[in-house]
């Protein structure tokens, strides 16, 4: 809670008479130290073509709120959860945001998987000045002052994860992704990457979000014979791409899915792809006590039968996190805890997780894992450490990547174009 004394330090003259009502509508929203539950708003879609992703990560969740509860909770205080289903809509998710912080009165958002979605909820936490932690992996090319970004940076996944592709797998390379933001944008620095090896993108193509037809594009693949896939579709629509693929008898082509993990894989089933590696900062098959605890935390609340993943361990992470900003700033009021906040590390099942002060992202290790019959990861690769995050790959300035970003987005799938032999092709967005 901000105190008279406080304000009149930082305030002087007429500005005073602002921040003392600021401060006031503060107390009024978020009462501190009274006995009452904290309550924090999720996000997400348990619904929709998005819901086989984003539903574990409402559980994660759930997960380290009983933890924290278990352990006396916040300040003297439990910790409750108000569950907002985005339905895989992304304006929904904007109003639903709303509602959370206007009505609920949470004191934190933890949500969105899709770029589309954060990208829909920025403006809203940034009008309210509220806070939001963002659990997965993305393109980058963006930071703002009101969120968290617990998934990767793109030089922790995108960037490192295609060198190893192209090093390991082949030059030749396909890109399939789902139409919206994050597939479009990645596909951009994936390009350049290739470029850069002295690699050749094939094809580009994009499908619809929940497409379930790949018909087209398979027999594009099997034409051109790329030497890998890289794969940014997100959403159920992944089994019908494989599915696709193996019906054609590709089923031993490389693909390098970087929004596929094992919750997707379990959640989707029939996925038996025989080449099929991921890229993250987190797998289940980790060694380690810290991740035994977890994984089997996970599975004793949710089910046996149930995996854990990096943006499960991301957004239960973030949460933890969080938890630790209210203790050090002794309040729950978003902007106090937004300061607080980029002082935060904590022991992690994937390691030490630290916030990075100058981007609000995290410091995360880069993994490559092949795929298993039983829907785990075999680890092939690890960097030699935690990457410090750079959510504007440094080999253009932040201005060009800014212009990039505001250009990059969803636009109408092109129809594939007749490939001849020794001459790039590319849809163009």
């Amino acid at each position: 809670m901000l105190r008279l004394g406080t304000i009149g330090r930082i305030i002087a003259g007429a500005g005073l008479l602002a921040a003392a009502g600021a401060a006031a509508v503060l107390f009024l929203r978020y009462p501190s130290q009274n006995g009452n539950p904290i309550r924090i708003g999720v996000l997400h879609a348990l619904t929709g073509t998005m819901a086989v992703s984003e539903k574990p990560l409402a559980d994660a969740v759930e997960l380290a709120i009983e933890e924290i509860n278990a352990s006396g909770g916040i300040l003297g205080r439990k910790v409750e959860a108000v569950v907002a289903d985005t339905r895989s809509d992304w304006d929904l998710s904007a109003a639903e945001a709303e509602r959370l912080i206007r009505d609920a009165h949470v004191s934190a958002i933890f949500g969105c998987w899709t770029s589309a979605c954060r990208k829909a909820v920025k403006p809203v936490v940034e009008r309210y000045r509220h806070l939001l932690f963002y659990p997965v992996q993305y393109e980058g090319l963006e930071q703002s002052p009101y969120i968290v970004y617990t998934g990767s940076a793109p030089n922790q996944q995108i960037i490192p994860g295609t060198r190893w592709a192209l090093d390991t797998l082949g030059r030749k390379i396909y890109l399939l992704g789902s139409d919206y933001v994050f597939p479009r944008t990645a596909n951009r620095i994936i390009g350049d990457l290739v470029k850069a090896s002295g690699g050749t993108v094939l094809a580009e193509r994009y499908r619809p979000l929940g497409d379930s037809d790949f018909a087209a594009e398979v027999e594009e693949i099997r034409r051109l014979k790329p030497d890998v896939v890289l794969n940014t579709i997100n959403g159920d629509s992944n089994l019908y791409f494989f599915r696709a693929l193996d019906a054609a008898g590709l089923d031993t082509l490389p693909v390098v899915s970087f929004s596929v993990a094992e919750g997707e894989l379990r959640g989707m089933g029939g996925i038996r792809h025989k080449s099929h590696y991921a890229v993250w900062s987190y797998f289940q098959s980790l060694p380690g006590d810290s991740n035994e605890r977890f994984i089997a935390a996970y599975r004793h609340r949710f089910g046996d039968d149930r995996v854990t993943s990096d943006p499960i361990e991301a957004a239960y992470a973030g949460v933890l996190l969080w938890a630790e900003a209210v203790r050090e700033a002794g309040t729950d009021q978003p902007d106090q805890v937004n300061r607080s906040i980029l002082r935060q590390s904590i022991a992690a099942p994937s390691g030490i997780l630290t916030v990075d002060s100058a981007t609000r992202h995290l410091w995360k290790r880069m993994l490559a894992g092949k795929a298993r019959a039983d829907g785990n990861f075999d680890i092939v690769f690890s960097s030699d450490g935690p990457i410090r995050p750079a959510p504007f790959p440094p080999y253009r300035s932040r201005e060009e990547w800014l212009k990039i970003a505001s250009t990059t987005g969803a636009a109408p799938p092109a129809a594939p174009v007749e490939a001849k032999p020794g001459v790039k092709t590319e849809a163009k967005p």
